[in-house]
C-alpha cells in the first residue's frame, strides 16, 4: 500500500475477507490504546516499566496472521500485538504488567514479558538475542511437521553473538525458521548508522545461505505476504528464512529512555504524520467501504472502556503471596529450599522481625501455619 491506503499492485493484494482486516485494524489500534493506558499507568507509579509498540503495529499483526497457532513465537520484548492477535486475553496481559496475584508468572518476570504455553508464545526473557539460537532448536525439533518458528529480533540484536550463532546454525542445521528482525531505526539510543555498515540487515542472510527478504513493516499486507511465503519456503524446504521489516519506532524505548535527547521531534513527527501503519489499513478499509467514521468512534469508545476496565480490575488485585516467590524454579523443590522457605514462613527475615509486606500479606493471605499443612 501507499501512504494513502491505496494498492500498488493488485497482484499482492492477499485478498484477505474484510472479517480479517478488521481484525488486523482493531487488534493494531487496541495496542495503540493498552500503550496509552500503561504508559501513563507507569508514569503513575503503579508498574514498574513499560514499552510501547507505536508505529510497529504493522510488524505484529502482519506476521502474526500469516502464521497458524501450531506455529511457535520466539518473541525479544515488543511483540505484544502477535499475542492480541493468537486471543490473549486482555486481562492476562494487564495481569502480567502488574505482577498480581493472577500474574502467571507470579510477578517474577518485569512487565511486558509474557508468555503463554497454550498459544505457543515462549516467555520473553530481557538478555538482547538470547532467544534466538533456543528457537533454532526448537525449529530443528519441528522438521518434516509441518510447522515452523517464528523468533523476532531487533536490528540491535543482530549484532550479538548469538544473532549469528542462530544465522549459522539454521543454516546449516535445515531448519523451518523465520528470523523476523524489526528495523526501527533504533537500538534503545543507539541509531542504525552507528549500529552497523553496510545496507541493512538483510544482506547477512545470503552469506550464511539464507534465504532473504525485506520488506515495507509499516504496511501489514506486506508484512502478511512477506511472512506467509517465507512460512510457505521454510516447511516445504526445511530451510529458515530472513525478513528485514523496515519500520520506525515512534515511542520511547521504554519509560526508562527518553528519546528527545538522541533525535528530533521533527524526526518522530515525519514518521508519525507520514505512512503510519494503522492510518495505512484505515484508509483502505474505508475506501473499500468495509469501515466508517462512525464505526471508528464506535469501536474506539468501546475499546477504550474494555482496557480501562480490565486495568482497572489488575490494578485493584492482591500482589502473589510472598511465599510464592519460592516456586517455580525447579520442577522438583529440593529439601533445602523447603526448609528455607519454612523457616522463612514461621521466623520472618530474622528472628522476632517482620516487615512491612510482610505484614500486610499475612492479613490478606492464610497464615505461614494454614499454608504449611501438608508438610
Amino acid at each position: 500500500m501507499d501512504c494513502k491506503g491505496n494498492i500498488i499492485n493488485d497482484n499482492e493484494c492477499p485478498k484477505l475477507s474484510d472479517e480479517i482486516i478488521i481484525k488486523m485494524y482493531k487488534d493494531m489500534r487496541l495496542l495503540n490504546i493498552i500503550d496509552k493506558i500503561l504508559y501513563e499507568s507507569q508514569r503513575q507509579g503503579r508498574i514498574s516499566f513499560y514499552m510501547t509498540n507505536y508505529g510497529e503495529e504493522a510488524t505484529h499483526i502482519g506476521s502474526a496472521a500469516a502464521l497458524s497457532s501450531g506455529d511457535i513465537v520466539y518473541g525479544q520484548y515488543r511483540e505484544a500485538g502477535v499475542l492480541l492477535w493468537r486471543g490473549f486475553n486482555l486481562q492476562e496481559l494487564i495481569d502480567q504488567c502488574y505482577g498480581n496475584k493472577d500474574d502467571t508468572s507470579k510477578g517474577k518476570q518485569m512487565p511486558v514479558h509474557y508468555g503463554s504455553k497454550e498459544l505457543n508464545f515462549i516467555t520473553i526473557s530481557s538478555p538482547l538475542g538470547t532467544q534466538m539460537p533456543q528457537a533454532v532448536g526448537s525449529a530443528y525439533s519441528l522438521r518434516n511437521k509441518n510447522k515452523a518458528v517464528i523468533c523476532y529480533f531487533g536490528e540491535g540484536a543482530a549484532s550479538e553473538g548469538d544473532a549469528h550463532g542462530a544465522f549459522n546454525f539454521s543454516a546449516t542445521l535445515e531448519c523451518p525458521i523465520i528470523l523476523f528482525c524489526r528495523n526501527n531505526g533504533y537500538a534503545i539510543s543507539t541509531p542504525v548508522r552507528e549500529q552497523y555498515k553496510g545496507d541493512g540487515i538483510a544482506v547477512r542472510g545470503p552469506p550464511y545461505g539464507i534465504h532473504t527478504l525485506r520488506v515495507d513493516g509499516n504496511d501489514v499486507f506486506a508484512v502478511y505476504n512477506a511472512t506467509k511465503a517465507a512460512k510457505e519456503y521454510a516447511i516445504s524446504q526445511n530451510k529458515p528464512v530472513l525478513i528485514e521489516a523496515l519500520t520506525y519506532r515512534v515511542g520511547d524505548h521504554s519509560t526508562s529512555d527518553d528519546s528527545s535527547a538522541y533525535r528530533s521531534p521533527e524526526e518522530v513527527t515525519l514518521w508519525t504524520k507520514n505512512c503510519y501503519p494503522t492510518e495505512k489499513l484505515r484508509y483502505f478499509m474505508e475506501t473499500n467501504g468495509i469501515w466508517s467514521h462512525e464505526l471508528e468512534t464506535k469501536w474506539i469508545q468501546e475499546a477504550k472502556e474494555e482496557v480501562l476496565r480490565t486495568f482497572n480490575a489488575g490494578d485493584n488485585k492482591l500482589k502473589p503471596k510472598w511465599i510464592e516467590m519460592f516456586d517455580d524454579v525447579y520442577k522438583y523443590t529440593p529439601n533445602r529450599i523447603i526448609h528455607h522457605r519454612y523457616g522463612f514462613a514461621t521466623n520472618g527475615r530474622r528472628k522476632n522481625m517482620k516487615s512491612f509486606y510482610i505484614q500486610r500479606h499475612w492479613a490478606q493471605t492464610a497464615t505461614a501455619k494454614d499454608d504449611y499443612k501438608w508438610l
